[in-house]
C-alpha cells in the first residue's frame, strides 16, 4: 500500500475528504480541553494513588476554567472508575476522549492490546467519551520496526478502528518521538496505510518537534484526518510549567489550523521533566495555560 505518486496522493486526499466522518470543514471551530497526565506525575511524586487524587485533579481543572478533559485508561481501572465518574459529575467536566497505548506490531500483542482498548472504551463511554486516543507502543529502546511489523501494525490499527466504530467510538492515533525518526517513517506509514473512515490522528506538537520534524509539515500531512492536538511547550528543550511561548511558535500552528478549518480538540497536556522549574500550583499553571491557548487559538 506504500505509494509516493503525487496524482495518487491527491486522489487519496480527495477520497479522505469524502469519507471521514470527523473531517474539518471550512469553518475553524476548535474546542479546548486539558490532559490529566501532569496530575498523575504529581500524585506519583507524592506517593498518592490516582483514585485518591482524581477528585482534586478534576475540581482544580474546572476551577482553572476548563470545561473538558482527556482522561487516561488508568482512570477507568477497577479501583478508580467509580471515583472518576463521580468526580466528573461533581466538577461538571466533559470527558470526550480517553488515552491508551499498547503494542500492535505483532499478532500476539495486538490481540491483547485491542481487547484492553475495547474494555477501556466501554468503561469510558459511561463518562460520555466517544474518542479513543491510542498510541501504538514502540519497540524496546526505540528499536526500528521492520516493514513487516509496520504493515502488521497498520492492519491491527484498522481492525481496532472498526471495532471501536461499532462501539460508537472514533479512533485517533497519538505518537511520541520514535515515530518521527527517518522523516517520520512510522507515522507516515500509518497515515498512508490506514483507512480514513476508521482512523484519525492526534498530533503531539512537542513530540514532533523533539523528534526532529517540522510541526507544520506534519499537521498539513494529517490534514482532514486531524482530530486533536496535544499542546505543551519548552524553553531550550526543557518543558515549561505552563503552556506559553517557547521553542515552538504556536501562533504559526494556529494559522495552519485555521487554514485547515480545524474543528477538533486542542488538548493542553502539561508534562514536567526533571529540569522543569515549578513556581506555582498546578491549578494556577492550568489557568495560565488556558488563557494562553484562548489567546493564541481564538477559542473560549
Amino acid at each position: 500500500m506504500r505509494n509516493s505518486d503525487p496524482a495518487i496522493t491527491r486522489r487519496r486526499a480527495l477520497s479522505v475528504l469524502a469519507a471521514s466522518p470527523w473531517l474539518a470543514s471550512s469553518a475553524y471551530r476548535p474546542r479546548l480541553a486539558a490532559g490529566i497526565y501532569v496530575w498523575t506525575q504529581q500524585f506519583r511524586s507524592q506517593n498518592r494513588p490516582l483514585a485518591e487524587g482524581m477528585p482534586e485533579a478534576l475540581a482544580a481543572t474546572r476551577r482553572a476554567g476548563f470545561r473538558a478533559v482527556e482522561l487516561l485508561a488508568q482512570c477507568f481501572e477497577a479501583e478508580t472508575a467509580e471515583v472518576t465518574l463521580k468526580a466528573l459529575r461533581e466538577s461538571r467536566l466533559e470527558a470526550p476522549s480517553v488515552y491508551y497505548g499498547g503494542p500492535v506490531h505483532t499478532a500476539a500483542d495486538a490481540e491483547k492490546t485491542i481487547a484492553e482498548a475495547l474494555r477501556v472504551a466501554a468503561t469510558a463511554k459511561s463518562a460520555g467519551a466517544n474518542l479513543l486516543n491510542f498510541n501504538p507502543s514502540p519497540k524496546p529502546n526505540k528499536e526500528r520496526k521492520s516493514d513487516a511489523e509496520l504493515d502488521a501494525q497498520a492492519r491491527h490499527v484498522n481492525a481496532l478502528g472498526e471495532k471501536l466504530r461499532l462501539q460508537g467510538f472514533r479512533l485517533h492515533l497519538h505518537h511520541h518521538d520514535p515515530e518521527m525518526a527517518e522523516n517520520a517513517r512510522e507515522w507516515r506509514h500509518l497515515l498512508e496505510n490506514t483507512d480514513p473512515k476508521l482512523v484519525g490522528f492526534c498530533i503531539d506538537v512537542d513530540w514532533v518537534h523533539r523528534g526532529g520534524q517540522r510541526p507544520l509539515e506534519i499537521l498539513e500531512a494529517a490534514g482532514p484526518r486531524l482530530v486533536s492536538l496535544h499542546l505543551r511547550n519548552s524553553r531550550n528543550g526543557v518543558w515549561t510549567e505552563d503552556f506559553g511561548d517557547g521553542d515552538i511558535d504556536y501562533r504559526q500552528v494556529a494559522a495552519c489550523l485555521k487554514k485547515l478549518g480545524f474543528q477538533g480538540w486542542l488538548i493542553v497536556e502539561l508534562a514536567y521533566g526533571k529540569e522543569t522549574r515549578v513556581t506555582r500550583s498546578l491549578e494556577e499553571n492550568l489557568r495560565a495555560s488556558r488563557r494562553y491557548a484562548e489567546q493564541v487559538f481564538g477559542v473560549s
